[in-house]
């Protein structure tokens, strides 16, 4: 059964067009029918790819992750699909729904932008994805995991717009998970949580209240703080102020480092469990907070562990003569290989090697992923853009010495949704 199963009724016309041409008549001239339009690639011009990701700040180091994965996956065909190279146009989004916005139309604006990948951060998806869409592109990314850019409860979430892929998990059991391991394993039935007020944080800590309340905890304070916020003492003094048995804190750096550090110096905290998120496992955070680390739990993706893992892992390593500040680096590698099977897939080659890629061809031959054999697993696409399969650990922090590899092998709790 083809892999794109669901193109083949809209790519009729594309094959009665091969057929004219391969029996001996000469070719017409191609007329784009697709309902979002075509970018017509000439002979030897490079496929352009928007790239939208953190580049600046303390969320850096994940952003680059992304594009290493990213031009991982060029790497392993051999730098050009369907003869073509590549053209890589980066903009740096910061993190933020702002950066999100202006960075999205500085790739819009040139029309021979076939996709965009990214972004890091959710936040900056909810409005890139929203201006892509209406564009008419496609937007897949490796790191996005905010319930709220996809499907929540099996239904459309409020910030899913048509176009969006992800091969990093949705993120609506995440919070779920942190629960279960909190109020059954240890015991727990007082927490206080804090958001930056973005779609993926305060997604995380609705997750975390909904089912910790359900089984019959408290929540004894559900507050915020703003991104770029600096002094931590007042809302860690709330904390303790509520009685709360465990702080819950899904921040990306700087705030989550700021957080536990203001923590760790505060005597009156020095019982209170301190649990974060996936966007904190990460060499840079480790390496930054050190010895105040020690003990500290995170909740995240399961990290696949396959020879393909090992074999790109290798890769990595040659490249770039380094090790990987944390494993999304494979969900970006996925995404990127989705992306480009699809084109080969959808894409009209003439004799010249000039190519014609229908826009909503190339959205359909996404959604019509099935089965895709990545490095994170078995890849299917839904109606919704969520390409992976879902399942957490809850890690904690025993020797930060040893860096984010020995954080990702000490997995104290497993939950995979039903």
């Amino acid at each position: 059964m083809p892999r794109f199963k669901s193109i083949i009724s809209s790519a009729l016309p594309l094959a009665v067009w091969f057929v004219f041409f391969s029996c001996g008549g000469q070719a017409p001239s191609f007329e784009c029918t697709d309902t979002l339009g075509c970018v017509h690639v000439e002979p030897g011009d490079p496929l352009k790819i928007g790239v939208l990701q953190a580049l600046s700040g303390k969320v850096a180091s994940l952003g680059m992750e992304q594009i290493r994965g990213f031009e991982l996956a060029i790497d392993q065909k051999n730098g050009q699909v369907l003869g073509h190279s590549f053209l890589l146009q980066k903009e740096d989004t910061g993190c933020t729904s702002e950066g999100g916005a202006n960075a999205v139309l500085k790739i819009l604006a040139d029309p021979q932008t076939i996709a965009i990948f990214g972004t890091t951060c959710s936040g900056a998806a909810r409005t890139a994805s929203h201006a892509m869409s209406e564009a008419g592109l496609v937007m897949i990314s490796g790191n996005n995991s905010a319930p709220f850019l996809t499907s929540i409860g099996g239904k459309a979430a409020p910030e899913w717009h048509p176009g969006y892929f992800r091969t990093a998990n949705n993120e609506e059991n995440a919070g779920k998970a942190a629960a279960i391991f909190a109020f059954q394993k240890l015991g727990i039935r007082r927490v206080a949580t804090i958001n930056d007020t973005d779609i993926y944080t305060r997604g995380l800590t609705d997750g975390f209240r909904q089912s910790f309340e359900k089984q019959g905890g408290k929540i004894v304070l559900d507050t915020s703080i703003n991104k770029g916020e600096t002094v931590m003492g007042p809302v860690l003094t709330a904390v303790y102020n509520a009685g709360a048995q465990l702080l819950f804190f899904p921040l990306f750096q700087p705030e989550g480092n700021l957080i536990l550090t203001a923590a760790g110096e505060n005597p009156e905290l020095r019982n209170i469990v301190l649990m974060s998120d996936g966007a904190l496992i990460e060499d840079s955070f480790i390496q930054d907070v050190r010895e105040k680390g020690k003990g500290m739990y995170f909740v995240g993706p399961v990290s696949p562990k396959n020879p393909a893992v090992d074999a790109l892992s290798r890769k990595y390593l040659a490249k770039y003569t380094t090790l990987p500040a944390n494993y999304y680096y494979l969900n970006a590698y996925d995404a990127a290989m989705l992306l480009f099977g699809a084109i080969e897939t959808i894409a009209v080659q003439e004799a010249d090697g000039s190519l014609h890629i229908g826009r909503n061809a190339l959205r359909r031959a996404l959604y019509a992923t099935r089965d895709h054999k990545g490095v994170t697993g078995d890849l299917t696409c839904d109606e919704f853009g969520d390409c992976s399969q879902a399942a957490f650990n809850v890690l904690r922090l025993d020797d930060p010495d040893a860096g984010v590899r020995a954080l990702q092998e000490n997995v104290i709790f497993t939950y995979t949704p039903e």
